[in-house]
């Protein structure tokens, strides 16, 4: 059984992993709809797979797998 800790941690994570998803989805939303003349053409490469390809979705992915992955290990191995 995990700790009150561990709990609240699980759900601190999780509340800051889906804020930044969220505020970041909403950055490139802005970003669609601002169009200045210094831009260069997007690649269809990145037209056609957008999220995948922004590093910022990556690395929040791979952060909160990896710290999910870590909350587990520990409740696992020290609280059973």
């Amino acid at each position: 059984m995990m700790s009150i800790y561990m709990i609240v941690l699980s759900l601190i994570v999780i509340g800051i992993a889906g804020y930044s998803l969220v505020y970041t989805f909403k950055l490139a939303g802005q970003e669609k709809r601002l169009k200045g003349e210094y831009d260069t053409d997007i690649p269809d490469v990145v037209k056609e797979h957008p999220y995948i390809r922004n590093p910022i979705f990556v690395s929040i992915l791979i952060a909160t797998i990896l710290i999910t992955l870590f909350i587990i290990y520990w409740s696992v191995r020290y609280l059973s």
